[in-house]
């Protein structure tokens, strides 16, 4: 295997951003007795021990970050969402704007360090200091909106970025994989009416939010066809999701020509994942990024950058990210996931007939529409 530069961001006041004690989803009290939610500190603190133990923290390119600008923020968002996250957050904290997006005191600054983590990465790509990047950021971004956050996610780390790169680089053309368990209905909205963004969504059909990801969203008038939602059915495995980055992806981005791609890196379609009902495995997820790397040498000279999102497994996640940092940089640690013996020779993996129909489904509608 190749070796290449990889660029690597993480920063310990990710891990102080502060979800308090929900359960799960849900708010305590009642019959509800005080857990966490999901979003804890603990899949991403315990990636980055692993990623320092195994040794591959030495194969990296650690990167500086400084927290995003509110002039790069509202090329995103509205003022008057920015705004809310500011003063709540200078109070005791509040709300993303769903009322499931928990935050504490200083989450403010805490989301503007993730954004400005993602800006870091794909500067670096971009101007050539590194060969390609992975941003572990905290909290996740792929679910904001404009004007709300929303499922965990305060602003849109992905999309913070891409108008970086265009406003200050001149890059003309970006597009995103996603494949978080969950839609990236983010990045849809904000880039709908944008043919200069190409955003890929593989994600579990009607999970979250359900009301949206569906094969028809194609874009707005004028950018039919930059977005691609690829709705897989629950319990699909590393054959369908190695299956839509062959049909679907490789494809559209072939047509598509970024000059980088940014993958919107979510470990929740995990076999042991309490948010998904998905199979993937360590090896799928690195077989993904190897798809992807691949992809990128032909399109943009391997300008890739992978920004954490979702991934709700404390135990699994750590395995699952250092299998795709092995794939970005080429070294292999020896590190062995526990979970293999459970569920790397599972039925689950080969594709099956339904989920290839909806595989080759959004590839004809990407070939139509001239992707």
């Amino acid at each position: 295997m190749n070796t290449r530069k990889t660029g690597y961001v993480w920063n310990e006041r990710y891990a102080w951003h502060d979800t308090g004690r929900g359960v799960g989803i849900a708010p305590a009290g009642g019959f509800n007795q005080p857990y966490q939610t999901f979003e804890s500190a603990e899949s991403k603190s315990r990636l980055a021990a692993l990623i320092e133990v195994s040794g591959m923290i030495d194969q990296l390119t650690r990167l500086p970050v400084l927290e995003a600008s509110d002039e790069q923020l509202l090329r995103v968002h509205t003022p008057e969402h920015v705004e809310s996250i500011r003063v709540q957050s200078a109070g005791r904290g509040g709300d993303g704007g769903d009322g499931f997006t928990p935050f504490g005191p200083g989450s403010f600054e805490i989301a503007k360090l993730a954004a400005g983590g993602t800006i870091a990465a794909a500067t670096a790509v971009w101007r050539g200091e590194v060969d390609n990047a992975y941003a572990l950021v905290r909290p996740p971004g792929h679910h904001a909106r404009r004007e709300m956050g929303m499922g965990y996610c305060l602003f849109s780390n992905v999309c913070v970025a891409i108008e970086e790169l265009r406003a200050v680089h001149g890059v003309e053309r970006v597009a995103i994989i996603d494949y978080d368990v969950h839609h990236g209905n983010g990045a849809q909205q904000i880039f709908w009416d944008d043919p200069n963004v190409l955003a890929i969504s593989l994600h579990q059909d009607r999970l979250f939010p359900q009301d949206t990801g569906g094969l028809d969203e194609v874009g707005g008038p004028g950018a039919e066809g930059s977005n691609i939602n690829i709705p897989l059915p629950a319990g699909s495995g590393n054959g369908a999701y190695l299956a839509a980055i062959e049909s679907v992806a490789g494809p559209a981005l072939r047509a598509f020509k970024p000059q980088q791609i940014m993958v919107s890196s979510g470990f929740d379609p995990g076999a042991v994942d309490p948010l998904g009902c998905m199979s993937v495995t360590s090896g799928g997820f690195k077989a993904m990024a190897q798809a992807i790397l691949a992809i990128a040498d032909e399109v943009c000279e391997g300008k890739v950058v992978f920004s954490h999102e979702g991934g709700y497994s404390p135990v699994h996640v750590p395995f699952c990210g250092l299998a795709v940092l092995e794939a970005l940089t080429g070294h292999e640690t020896g590190v062995e996931d526990p979970f293999g013996m459970s569920f790397d020779d599972s039925p689950a993996h080969p594709l099956k007939p339904w989920q290839d129909e909806v595989i080759q489904l959004a590839a004809g509608i990407g070939a139509r529409l001239g992707l």
